[in-house]
This record gives C-alpha cells, sequence and structure tokens, in this order.
C-alpha cells in the first residue's frame, strides 16, 4: 500500500447504519428483479411487467429510484476527500411499469430498424456493459461508424448524451440512431407502420399508455425506450459499498489505487468524479485517432466554437472493465494502456500541425509502472451489473433478438 505523503489516506470503518442500508437494498433488489421472459410457443401470450425494476419502488408517481446515494447532501467532492457525495438532481425516474418494460421488448426488437436485423442492443449489448466491444461500433449497412458506442449505464443522471454532447435528452439520445442513414436507417413513417402493423405491439401500448390515442405515435415510443434505459442503474459495486462505509470492500492494492486516483498528483478524480466518475463536462485531452483517421473534430462540429476541436464528454468510469477498447474511438484496447496515456505527457499524440487546447488537468504526473497497476486495480472495482435486465426470449415482431452476436 502507498504510504508517500503525496497521496490522500483513506479508510473508513464500518458503519453498522450502511450495512442495514445496504442490506435494505439487497432486499429490494432481490424483491424486484425480473425474471427473464419465459420462452413461448406464441408472442400473444406477452404481456408487461406490472412491478418495477430491480432498485425502484413503485409509488402514486411511479417507478421511483431508491439508493443509499440519495442520503447523501453535499454535491461536491470536498478537495477529492469525500466519497460520499450526492447524485446530481433532476435525474430520469417516475415511469410506470409497463412503460419501462414495453421499453425493453422495443431495445431489443430489430423491427425498429429498416432492415429488421438490428436494434439498440446491437450496439448497446447488456453482455458488453451496455456497449459492443468495438473501438468504432458498426452501422447497419455494416460499415464502421466514427465512433464508439458509448455505455448505457447510469444515462438516467446525465445532462448531455453522445460522446460530442449533442442531445439534451434521452428522448432526443433514442430517436437519432433510429432515423440515421448509417445506423438503423428508419423512418418515422416505416417505424410506425411496422409497430402499428403489429398486433401485440398495439396491445402493449394500449397497457403502456391507456388514456391516450390508439395508434401508436412517435413520442410514445421514445417515451418507452427512455423509460427502460432510465433503470439501467450501476450504484452497488464493491467501490460504493466501500463509499457507504464498509472498508473490507476493497483490498490494500484497490485502496491504494483509489488513492493515486484520487491524489492531487494523478488528479483523475477532478474530471471522473464520484459517485458517478464523470463530471458530466467537455474535455479536449489529445488522444491520438486510429491508424489512417482523420482528426474527429467532436464538439467543434456541434458549437462551431474552435477552442472545443477535439472536445468529447468525459465518459462515466462505472463499468468501465467491461467497456474495451476505450476512448471515443477505440484508441487503446486495455485499461492499463488508457490509463498509462495521462502520465505520458501533455499533449504528447497531437500530430504536427495539429492545435488542440488541451484541457488544464492534463499535464505530466509520472506515475510509476505500479501505480498505474494499481489505478487499474480500482478502477475494476467500479464494475456492478446486479441491477442488468432480463433479455427477452420472446419478442413482439417475432424477429430474433439482435444483440451483440448480429456484429460478429
Amino acid at each position: 500500500m502507498f504510504r508517500h505523503l503525496r497521496y490522500l489516506i483513506v479508510g473508513f470503518s464500518l458503519a453498522a447504519s450502511a450495512l442495514l442500508a445496504l442490506a435494505f437494498q439487497a432486499v429490494l433488489a432481490a424483491d424486484s428483479t425480473p425474471a427473464a421472459t419465459p420462452a413461448s410457443t406464441s408472442v400473444d401470450a406477452l404481456s408487461l411487467n406490472d412491478h418495477c425494476p430491480a432498485g425502484f419502488e413503485l409509488t402514486s408517481v411511479g417507478c421511483e429510484l431508491r439508493t443509499l446515494y440519495q442520503n447523501y447532501q453535499s454535491l461536491e467532492n470536498k478537495g477529492l476527500g469525500g466519497l460520499q457525495i450526492a447524485l446530481p438532481p433532476g435525474y430520469r425516474d417516475g415511469f410506470s411499469p409497463q412503460q419501462i418494460d414495453l421499453g425493453r421488448y422495443l431495445f431489443f426488437d430489430p423491427l425498429l430498424s429498416a432492415n429488421g436485423k438490428m436494434s439498440c442492443a446491437t450496439c448497446h449489448d447488456p453482455d458488453q456493459g451496455f456497449s459492443d466491444g468495438m473501438g468504432r461500433s458498426l452501422g447497419g449497412d455494416g460499415k464502421l461508424l466514427q465512433r464508439s458506442a458509448p455505455t448505457l449505464w447510469n444515462v438516467a443522471f446525465l445532462d448531455k448524451l453522445f460522446w460530442d454532447a449533442r442531445a439534451d435528452s434521452l428522448e432526443e439520445q433514442a430517436e437519432e440512431p433510429l432515423f440515421d442513414s448509417h445506423e438503423m436507417n428508419n423512418t418515422p413513417e416505416g417505424l410506425l407502420a411496422a409497430l402499428n402493423n403489429n398486433e401485440v405491439y398495439r396491445r402493449m401500448f394500449g397497457e403502456a399508455y391507456a388514456e391516450e390515442e390508439k395508434l401508436i405515435t412517435l413520442p410514445q415510443v421514445l417515451t418507452a425506450i427512455t423509460a427502460f434505459q432510465s433503470t439501467l442503474i450501476s450504484l452497488n459495486s464493491r467501490y460504493d459499498q466501500y463509499a457507504h462505509g464498509y472498508a473490507d470492500a476493497l483490498n490494500e492494492d484497490e485502496k491504494a489505487g483509489l488513492n493515486v486516483f484520487r491524489s492531487f498528483v494523478a488528479r483523475c478524480g477532478e474530471c471522473h468524479t464520484p459517485p458517478l466518475f464523470t463530471n458530466q463536462q467537455m474535455a479536449v485531452i489529445g488522444t491520438p485517432e486510429p491508424v489512417g483517421m482523420p482528426r474527429d473534430v467532436g464538439a467543434e462540429k456541434v458549437t462551431g466554437i474552435k477552442s472545443q476541436r477535439g472536445s468529447f464528454k468525459v465518459p462515466s468510469l462505472r463499468n468501465i472493465a467491461l467497456t474495451a477498447p476505450y476512448m471515443h474511438s477505440g484508441r487503446f484496447a486495455t485499461l492499463r494502456e488508457a490509463v498509462e496515456f495521462y502520465t505520458q505527457g501533455r499533449g504528447h499524440a497531437v500530430p504536427e500541425g495539429e492545435h488542440l487546447n488541451i484541457h488544464w488537468h492534463i499535464w505530466e504526473p509520472n506515475l510509476t509502472d505500479d501505480e498505474l497497476d494499481r489505478v487499474v486495480d480500482f478502477l475494476q472495482t467500479l464494475t456492478d451489473e446486479s441491477f442488468k435486465p432480463a433479455v427477452p426470449a420472446l419478442l413482439p415482431s417475432g424477429l430474433p433478438l439482435a444483440h451483440g452476436q448480429y456484429r460478429r
């Protein structure tokens, strides 16, 4: 374990109140986790859940999130010294169980694509951290896209979506790939025709939107997908158990890695701040593009602001061990490579003649190999799939599932 004075010393005793709360959370999860959709010989037997997913409680408002982080008041990191930081206000919840479960079916159904072969889960596979294991995702036409598919874990808390932050809501984020010619390549008319011509979906939408019009509408589709995505919560990793007071949740190497991560030397925690492990800001860090690819200008294309050339959202590190390769274009194959990039010198990978306004947090911490290894050890404690949703065994469209394996 590191004992150098430049690192903050982390230590928490076991708190009885925290253990009781964790136990309650575990019971809540066990009681509400939906079972996998049973196999059936007919899609007509499919029905929507009338209970909330794990981690949510059914109230008069709808399915509301329940997590220990709601007990904390501070929205600041207290100079990187505190771990018990509250979640950002304004996160998405309150959808009905039926809307959430309808969104789950839509998320996995290739009926939503023009060619009937691609679903949301094709690029956001739950078995790969809701990413796709590719440096650059494949579009519906089989061609590589410009960027990787970011994870969907904890998107309910994010105020901007996509690598370049061009979407302001989950509804906007869900809509774009549906109608992008390089992705699912559908049209609003084609999507609604396919859904309205399906009797099972007509019945399900009627259950989820009982008081609304009989024909399925695009806002209903986007609301249902948003409802499902808002339940993809990952806040019960071993790190979280440690933060809530269980000192033995991390081993000595992992605690050492946390100390490096939060130190004023490495400064990782200044951008990847808990509990989401992102500050939700944009940053120019100067990562190299894959060989042969031109510079991705990032947010500059969205805003037209030259200082944002090469600027991308600071991604969450939640479940980061599951979502290799890393960076917006998958430039680094392993966590070790990604971590090492930050200690090789400010702007070291920026090509000659390219001007980028590198974020001021990027400098030269000169971490040792041992320190880098310990940071990787710590990052692996952020893995939590305890609320991973069940993949439908049968889809209302009757089409085969399209997640992950479609691109292999």
